[in-house]
């Protein structure tokens, strides 16, 4: 990791810490639980590459400095985090990149603020609009997948329980999602070491506690957010072997009538929910094509 930039971002009274690599285009991406922004190590390089400025924060929480004092770890505070970000690298519309939570920001903040964004790409998790009233209805089997979701409501017993044994359960989580791939030791040491740090557990369980409370205002925008149509060129990409979320929830929850801007679904087979870093070379592959098509004077 020494080739990339360390850079400080500012949002909101917060501070962020972010990795850079490239000049160009802006490409900004947004990592998911558990994990960090190191997980687009394998992305950054080949699209620095190819002529892009690609930026990988940290998630708010996920490091002291960017804990806010009210715990609002609610959907639309990190798209309004994202919206700082780029007034403070610029003001100029970027590319988004999103896994598993950074999915969900990337499509709450093209919702919130369409001009803001080119395109988006979503890896592993599908908008959750339609996820309950349709998904769950058609694949109840996706709450089984979810047990973590309700267990982490547990507030005290999930927390103790997250880091017992060296963080095992982070650790399963990880087998479970990817099945038959192992994330690299070293990966999962410096991941064991940031949820270490002060309040940084507490703050990515939060995130899937302020999508149980209905009635702060931070979640009910944010339910707004969920059924506001995207007019932004939006590419959803799954893996075949996820087993965090059943890629089959894709087929009845991703309709082009929520998606204006336009819709691209790909299934990329033998490979599970963190695909990114699976097999790098083809979701590299597909990630540079979809930013060429949808950059100013593409061929989108």
């Amino acid at each position: 990791m020494s080739d990339f930039e360390s850079l400080t971002l500012y949002a909101n009274g917060l501070e962020f810490s972010a990795l850079a690599r490239g000049t160009g285009p802006m490409v900004i991406c947004l990592h998911g639980f558990p994990d960090t922004s190191r997980s687009f190590r394998h992305q950054m390089p080949v699209l620095a590459k190819s002529g892009y400025r690609v930026i990988s924060p940290s998630l708010r929480g996920y490091e002291p400095a960017s804990q806010p004092s009210d715990g609002d770890y609610t959907m639309v505070r990190m798209a309004e985090d994202l919206i700082g970000w780029i007034d403070h690298l610029g003001n100029e519309p970027v590319h988004l990149v999103g896994h598993d939570w950074g999915g969900i920001i990337a499509y709450v903040a093209a919702a919130l603020a369409p001009d803001r964004f080119h395109a988006i790409a979503t890896l592993a998790v599908p908008h959750p609009n339609r996820l309950q009233s349709e998904g769950l209805r058609r694949f109840p089997s996706q709450l089984l997948n979810s047990w973590y979701m309700m267990f982490f409501q547990l507030r005290g017993v999930a927390d103790l329980a997250v880091e017992t044994r060296n963080w095992a359960m982070i650790e399963k989580l990880w087998r479970d999602w990817s099945p038959g791939w192992r994330v690299p030791a070293e990966e999962m040491e410096h991941l064991k070491a940031t949820l270490s740090q002060p309040g940084v557990k507490s703050a990515a369980l939060g995130y899937y506690r302020a999508m149980v409370g209905r009635n702060t205002p931070g979640s009910l925008r944010t339910l707004e957010l969920f059924e506001t149509p995207i007019h932004v060129p939006t590419l959803a990409i799954t893996g075949a072997l996820d087993g965090c979320i059943d890629t089959r929830l894709y087929d009845v929850t991703m309709k082009e009538e929520d998606f204006p801007g336009g819709l691209e679904v790909m299934r990329i087979e033998g490979v599970g929910h963190f695909l990114h870093q699976e097999h790098p070379e083809e979701i590299n592959r597909i990630l540079i094509d979809w930013l060429e098509r949808t950059r100013p004077g593409g061929t989108s």
